[in-house]
């Protein structure tokens, strides 16, 4: 459980972006709230748990377990893209120590995010914002070059 929380609550908390335009509307509004969110991480969480390469994160994982992971994801990513919802979880460097990720896991999964993003039409200027800031996690999740 703690890889599989690992690896998606540090790819959707990279989300994260600060913009110099104060005027703008929040990423979370352009990437359409609260329900848009909740499906891109639907998808994106049942893309990682069908991958062979990362399918083994969720082995073993009761219901009860996934909905909490899947809710703690949908939190975290609300509340960096500047949305109204508070993340309780643990910090990225924390929840990573000792998974023993490898860069190639980093890959996959960030092809994944791009693909469920792709498929819910966000547009390119959003998938950049998201996609450039989940690289300056990359240090705090993958153990393994």
């Amino acid at each position: 459980m703690k890889r599989f929380t690992a690896i998606v609550l540090a790819i959707l908390l990279c989300a994260s972006i600060a913009h110099a335009d104060q005027t703008e509307q929040t990423l979370y509004k352009r990437l359409g709230g609260y329900d848009a969110l909740a499906a891109v991480t639907d998808d994106f969480i049942r893309r990682l748990a069908t991958d062979p390469k990362l399918g083994r994160f969720f082995v073993g994982h009761s219901q009860d377990s996934l909905q909490r992971i899947r809710q703690l994801v949908v939190d975290q990513l609300c509340a960096a893209t500047g949305g109204p919802c508070v993340y309780i979880g643990r910090d990225m460097k924390t929840a990573h120590k000792g998974m023993g990720i490898s860069a190639d896991e980093w890959k996959t999964a960030i092809d994944h995010l791009t693909t469920t993003l792709t498929k819910f039409r966000v547009p390119k200027r959003e998938q950049k914002e998201v996609l450039a800031a989940l690289s300056g996690l990359e240090k705090d999740i993958v153990e393994k070059k």
